[in-house]
C-alpha cells in the first residue's frame, strides 16, 4: 500500500459504491450505505449525527443544496447497518445542535432557516425526538436566537448551549457570550452564566468532575462574514453556574477539533488561524500543529503535529488516544480528505490508519455503542476539483471504521 501520508490527501473514486473495503495494518473503513436525505454537509461543531442510548445513529437537519437548511431526520442501525427515514423535523435548520439525551430522546436546539442569506437568521425554536414514535415535537423555546453553538450533556443529564450567533442588523452578525441550560425532565430552559469572551464554531469539552471547556471558536467582527478565530479558553463550572478563564491556546484555532484524552487532558487539533497576526503576517493555511491541555495546571502545551494541516476534519477519542480524519486545507476548500490517523497517548507522532473510502470535508460522525466510528454526509469535491464548475460533489454514503 503506498504511503497514507505523502498520498491519502486527495478525494478518491468511491471504493463504497464497488464494495470494496480499504484497510492498512490497523484499523480500517467499510461501506454503511447511503442516508436516504439529500444532505450536502454539516458545516457546524454539533449538527451531525449522534449515538441514541438504544444504540442507532440519528442524523437530522444540515445544509442541502445552495446551504438550504433541511428538516429531513434518518437513523442508522449498527445492527444490519441499515438507513431508515423518520419523522421529519419541525422546522428545517442548519448550524444547529443535535443532542443524544441520558433518556433516550434526542434535542435539536437552534440553528439557521430557509434558504443562504447574510445576515444569517437564527432560530430560538427547539424540539425533541421519540425513538420509539420516530417522532419530533416542539419543547420550550430558548431564552434567545442563536445558531453555530455549543452544546454539551452535563453530568445530571441537563444540557449546557453556549455562545453562538445571531442577526446584530440587516448587515452584519453579533456573536454571542450567553448560555442556557435545557432541563430534559422539566422541559424548561434556565439563563447560566455567560462566557468570559463571546464565541461560535468552538468546541465544548468535558473535564473530570463534571466541568466543561471550551476551546477556541470565532468571533464575527465585520460585515458580510469577517470572523477571525479565537485563542481564549475558558471553564464552566455546573456548581456554581459561571464561567472562568483558563490558560490560552498557543495558536487561536477555528473549525478545529478538540477531543478528551483518557487520562482527562484535552487534545485540540488542526484548524484555521483566522486572519493575519499583530506583526503583519499573513497565514492562510490550516494548521497542523496540535496542543494538549493539563486540567492540573490550566496550561496548553504543543502537542504531536499532523503532517499537514487540515480544517474542517473529525476527531474522536479512540482506546488510548485519539482518530483524526477526513477535512481539508482552509486555503482551497476544493478536495475532501480520505486520510486517517492515528496517535495513541505518549506517541511522538501520528500513525496512518486505513484512508476513508470517500474523501470528504465538513461532514457528521459519531462514536457507536460498539466502539466503531461512523462518517457521513459531507463535501467530497467542490472548485476546481468538481466535474463542472459550481457544482459540487456530495459524499453522499457512509462509513464505518473499524480499530
Amino acid at each position: 500500500m503506498r504511503d497514507l501520508l505523502a498520498g491519502g490527501a486527495g478525494a478518491q473514486a468511491d471504493p463504497a459504491r464497488r464494495g470494496v473495503s480499504v484497510r492498512a495494518a490497523g484499523g480500517g473503513w467499510t461501506a454503511a450505505g447511503e442516508p436516504p436525505m439529500p444532505l450536502v454537509y454539516w458545516h457546524g461543531q454539533y449538527e451531525g449525527p449522534v449515538t441514541l442510548r438504544d444504540g442507532r445513529a440519528l442524523a437530522a437537519g444540515g445544509a442541502g443544496s445552495l446551504l438550504l437548511s433541511l428538516d429531513d431526520s434518518v437513523v442508522y442501525d449498527p445492527g444490519p447497518g441499515t438507513w431508515t427515514a423518520t419523522g421529519r423535523l419541525l422546522l428545517g435548520r442548519r448550524l444547529h445542535s443535535l443532542t443524544a439525551l441520558h433518556d433516550g430522546r434526542a434535542l435539536a436546539a437552534g440553528g439557521t432557516p430557509g434558504r443562504q442569506a447574510y445576515p444569517q437568521p437564527a432560530l430560538g425554536h427547539a424540539e425533541l425526538f421519540d425513538p420509539g414514535s420516530g417522532t419530533w415535537r416542539a419543547t420550550t423555546e430558548m431564552a434567545g436566537p442563536r445558531n453555530g453553538h455549543s452544546a454539551t450533556v452535563l453530568g445530571d443529564g441537563r444540557v449546557l448551549v453556549a455562545g453562538g450567533q445571531r442577526p446584530r442588523s440587516r448587515q452584519d452578525m453579533l456573536t454571542l457570550a450567553s448560555a442556557e441550560v435545557f432541563d430534559p425532565v422539566h422541559e424548561t430552559w434556565l439563563a447560566t452564566g455567560a462566557m468570559t469572551v463571546p464565541r461560535w464554531g468552538h468546541l465544548a469539552v468535558p473535564l473530570p468532575g463534571g466541568r466543561v471547556l471550551a476551546v477556541g471558536g470565532l468571533v464575527s467582527t465585520t460585515r458580510h462574514g469577517g470572523a477571525p478565530a479565537v485563542g481564549l479558553c475558558e471553564v464552566y463550572d455546573p456548581e456554581t453556574g459561571t464561567w472562568a478563564p483558563t490558560g490560552s491556546l498557543g495558536a487561536a484555532r477555528g473549525v478545529h477539533q478538540a477531543v478528551p484524552l483518557p487520562d482527562g487532558r484535552v487534545l485540540a487539533i488542526g484548524g484555521e488561524p483566522g486572519t493575519a497576526a499583530d506583526d503583519a503576517r499573513f497565514c492562510p493555511y490550516s494548521l497542523a500543529s496540535t496542543e494538549i491541555y493539563d486540567v492540573a495546571t490550566g496550561a496548553w502545551r504543543p502537542g504531536p503535529p499532523l503532517p499537514w494541516g487540515r480544517a474542517f476534519h473529525r476527531a474522536v477519542p479512540a482506546g488510548d488516544g485519539v482518530l483524526v480524519f477526513g477535512g481539508t486545507e482552509s486555503a482551497c476548500l476544493d478536495v475532501g480528505f480520505a486520510s486517517t490517523l492515528r496517535w495513541a497517548d505518549g506517541a511522538r507522532s501520528w500513525s496512518a490508519e486505513g484512508p476513508l473510502l470517500t474523501g470528504r470535508w465538513a461532514f457528521g460522525t459519531t462514536v457507536l455503542g460498539d466502539g466503531r466510528v461512523l462518517a457521513t454526509g459531507g463535501v467530497s469535491r467542490a472548485g476546481p476539483a468538481a466535474p463542472a464548475s459550481g457544482e459540487g460533489v456530495p459524499a453522499g454514503t457512509a462509513e464505518v471504521f473499524t480499530p
